[in-house]
């Protein structure tokens, strides 16, 4: 059966789509999942070289572990909802735009 697995803020999902598998509504949903991350990870480490900060200071502000920007911006993992918010006061950004819904 045509099955979906994604990680969203540490949970793994599971998404079973036997009626959309060959539709193309299927790939666009699962192919803007995966460009959403991307532009995240971006976007991240831009804004943080824009500010002139190395990985380490910003984990320093935003109260995180060392590797946890690193971890972000390689996209192995996502930041929690408080922790977008705090990046988003920082930069002073919306989340939407650090999410990649707008520019």
């Amino acid at each position: 059966p045509p099955l979906i697995y994604f990680k969203l803020n540490r949970l793994l999902y599971i998404l079973y789509l036997p009626a959309y598998w060959e539709s193309k509504y299927f790939f666009h949903f699962y192919g803007k999942i995966f460009i959403m991350n991307q532009i995240f990870c971006e976007r991240l480490k831009e804004l943080r070289k824009e500010k002139g900060l190395g990985q380490v200071a910003l984990a320093e502000k935003l109260d995180v572990g060392k590797s946890v920007i690193s971890l972000w911006e390689l996209g192995k993992c996502e930041p929690t909802l408080s922790k977008l918010v705090a990046m988003a006061k920082f930069f002073d950004v919306t989340i939407d735009y650090l999410a990649g819904l707008e520019d």
